[in-house]
């Protein structure tokens, strides 16, 4: 319950109401860790941090994440510089002719 609460501030748009519950985070928690490698143990020193199946799922969470922030942040700069463009020649005058139809697709 208290992991289903805690994340459900986070949720991205058109989730559907039980994205959060509890059965449903339980389900995609346990299907995580089937699909995930489980570390082989290493002998070693007494102190030496092994590492555990959730550190395994933490990293690659988190490189998925970091994948997909980057992929944002290219796609929201193309745009920027795209917009960027077009206001530079909406101020130049070379698009006059196409002012209209620019409006239309900014009020749609």
């Amino acid at each position: 319950v208290s992991v289903s609460r805690a994340i459900k501030p986070f949720a991205e748009p058109g989730r559907p109401p039980d994205w959060f519950s509890q059965k449903h985070c339980a389900s995609q928690y346990s299907e995580l860790l089937e699909t995930t490698e489980t570390p082989k143990r290493k002998r070693g020193e007494k102190g030496e941090v092994v590492e555990t199946v959730e550190d395994v799922i933490v990293r690659k969470l988190t490189a998925e994440r970091v994948e997909e922030l980057k992929k944002i942040i290219k796609e929201t700069q193309e745009k920027y510089r795209q917009l960027k463009k077009d206001a530079e020649l909406i101020q130049a005058g070379h698009m006059d002719n196409r002012l209209e139809e620019l409006c239309n697709e900014i009020l749609m």
